[in-house]
């Protein structure tokens, strides 16, 4: 949203001319004589009041026109988690097995209310329920391989087997004694040029890769646990690690294709439609009517858009390739911007050598 309240206008525009931190990701602020927007604490030379217009999400800056200053990189540092909540995930990470509360926060001059409105903000639960997701994740991991229930239940730092049990279920769907009926999808968060995303992952690959401004996304969300069969929740495995990795590679511009296994759950049609995408090289586009022709369909040009409309896991699955025939971008679920710029990505590093796999 665009900010006019005069009011705003002045206090964001003295946070931009003091490198105000508390501001960053409250404001972006859009520079005309450059056509590039930032955050609070850019170190580059700071325009004149006349020449800015302020706005409520860096995706708002995007659909006016904005690029990403490449001095702040406002699309990242705006939406890195800061160092204290960095420490506080590692410290639960390190120990997972450890309920980290305020006190041991405290002990290492992280502040815990920092923490927790960074997690409301960003992962919509607070740290305790991201904490408790994690260490039922680990739990569930020693169960698969054989550990017994009440083992797991007092390693894990629980006082009752049965409020393990409680816990257990609620979060992931089944008691422990049936954990063999059940299947569990792994969500984490990463930053990127163009914003922060949702990534998750199932023992089998990733299923779901998306920018967390998506409209789409609970519904995506409700859809992968139906047709998975299991329950979402925090945590990482092998395929998401390999994911960022591969995903850092590709935006700085050196890695063109894409090795993570995927297990992106759809129909017959839609399976062909996605295999489709990922036959189309890095640095080119195809339109709607190429994709149909290649998957043996030819007629099937409106099914096609619609399968790709469905396609969860983008940049892997590169349906930004796609465009209409008179070469219209047509739609993105990220958003019409962000399709540009991967494309104007690709354009730019297609000529230079990648990665080998």
């Amino acid at each position: 949203m665009l900010i006019s309240d005069q009011k705003h206008i002045d206090k964001y525009y003295k946070a931009l001319i003091d490198r105000d931190d508390s501001y960053v990701g409250i404001f972006y602020v859009g520079v005309r004589t450059t056509g590039v927007f930032c955050i609070a604490t850019c170190r580059a030379r700071k325009p004149k009041k006349v020449n800015v217009l302020f706005y409520s999400t860096f995706k708002d800056a995007l659909d006016n026109g904005y690029r990403p200053c490449k001095i702040c990189k406002p699309t990242e540092n705006a939406n890195e988690a800061p160092q204290q909540v960095r420490q506080a995930i590692e410290l639960i990470k390190n120990n997972p097995k450890q309920k980290v509360g305020d006190y041991q926060l405290k002990q290492l001059s992280i502040s815990p209310s920092l923490v927790r409105r960074w997690f409301k903000k960003h992962y919509g639960m607070t740290f305790q329920a991201f904490q408790r997701m994690y260490r039922v994740n680990v739990a569930f991991q020693e169960l698969k391989k054989g550990k017994s229930a009440t083992n797991v239940a007092f390693e894990s730092g629980y006082e009752s087997l049965s409020g393990f049990g409680y816990t257990f279920k609620k979060l992931i769907g089944k008691p422990p004694r049936l954990i063999d009926e059940q299947k569990l999808i792994l969500i984490s968060r990463i930053t990127s040029p163009l914003g922060p995303m949702f990534i998750c992952a199932t023992d089998n690959g990733i299923c779901l890769l998306e920018f967390v401004d998506r409209r789409m996304l609970e519904t995506e969300f409700k859809d992968l646990q139906r047709l998975l069969k299991a329950k979402i929740i925090n945590g990482d495995n092998s395929h998401i690690a390999l994911a960022k990795k591969e995903l850092a590679e590709y935006f700085k511009g050196t890695r063109k294709e894409f090795s993570v296994p995927l297990d992106a759950p759809g129909s017959e049609f839609q399976q062909e439609a996605w295999k489709g995408l990922q036959k189309i090289s890095y640095g080119t586009t195809s339109t709607y009517e190429d994709q149909a022709k290649l998957i043996g369909r030819p007629t099937a040009i409106r099914a096609i858009a619609s399968a790709n409309g469905y396609n969860r896991i983008s940049i892997l699955v590169p349906c930004h390739r796609v465009l209409r025939k008179d070469g219209n971008l047509g739609g993105y679920g990220g958003g019409l911007e962000r399709k540009q710029w991967l494309l104007d990505h690709e354009k730019r590093y297609g000529a230079q050598k990648s990665i080998k796999h």
